[in-house]
């Protein structure tokens, strides 16, 4: 399982718009073979800073969904309200370590 930590900053004044549209991204995104979760935040004290945290079965599954046409349309739709690139980290687990 991988995870998928998307940043985005949004223009001042089109954040209604942007959580608007992000919805219906989401809505699309469940439809993903091996999307297993994902919610939508913001910061606290830079409410235009807005992250999508998402898990996956793997890699090739966050491919799949990354270079689909689907994601090309639900991005293009939110684009207009991004302040610049989103950008995207993948992560994965690390073997925790127990402390005794």
């Amino acid at each position: 399982m991988i995870r998928v930590l998307i940043e985005r900053r949004i223009v001042e004044g089109l954040e209604q718009p942007y959580e608007e549209a992000v919805t219906g991204m989401m809505q699309a995104i469940i439809q993903a073979p091996g999307f297993l979760s994902g919610e939508s935040l913001r910061n606290v004290d830079q409410p235009q800073h807005h992250y999508i945290l998402s898990a996956w079965q793997s890699r090739a599954a966050w491919d799949r969904w990354l270079f689909s046409r689907a994601r090309r349309q639900a991005l293009d739709a939110i684009r207009p309200f991004l302040e610049e690139p989103e950008r995207i980290t993948i992560l994965e687990p690390v073997s925790s370590q127990r402390t005794p």
